[in-house]
């Protein structure tokens, strides 16, 4: 432990460096969005303590705190802006299916047929008359595996 203090005393700038780069490699495997900013702090304080701001292992790590809090919460206020919830997930397929318009593969019997829709045929469901194979049918809704359609 007293071969860290002196390295500290010595030369700070390489553990804050040391601990962004650990911070930011973790970041990278795992992707939580949560150690970007601690990563970033602790680059920031690294830059610090290498131009000579003289503020002790103390006022460093109260440094880091700061700015990791801070950064994290803009950060926050930042995606939310750019991002809102309301827009579906890039990822999230079925979620933006819901209003295109679908082809019918399989005529409806019943009330259940198949339907294509982006690049993918899927098992569906029609209240009411349902339109030959061919026509065009519209996403309501998804119940799992299952699309709910309308005629278009």
């Amino acid at each position: 432990m007293d071969t860290l203090i002196e390295f500290h005393s010595a030369q700070p700038f390489w553990i804050w460096l040391a601990l962004g780069v650990i911070l930011l490699a973790i970041e990278a495997a795992f992707s939580t969005e949560w150690l970007l900013w601690p990563a970033v702090a602790a680059g920031v304080v690294a830059v610090l303590t290498a131009i000579g701001l003289p503020l002790g292992f103390w006022g460093e790590v109260a440094l880091f705190g700061v700015l990791t809090g801070a950064s994290t919460l803009l950060s926050r206020r930042l995606i939310q802006r750019v991002n809102p919830s309301d827009f579906p997930d890039i990822n999230a397929r079925e979620g933006r299916l819901v209003g295109q318009r679908a082809q019918v593969v399989q005529a409806f019997v019943d009330g259940r047929g198949r339907v294509f829709v982006s690049g993918a045929e899927w098992s569906a469901e029609i209240d009411g008359a349902a339109p030959p194979a061919g026509e065009s049918v519209i996403v309501q809704s998804i119940d799992g595996p299952l699309l709910k359609v309308r005629a278009a």
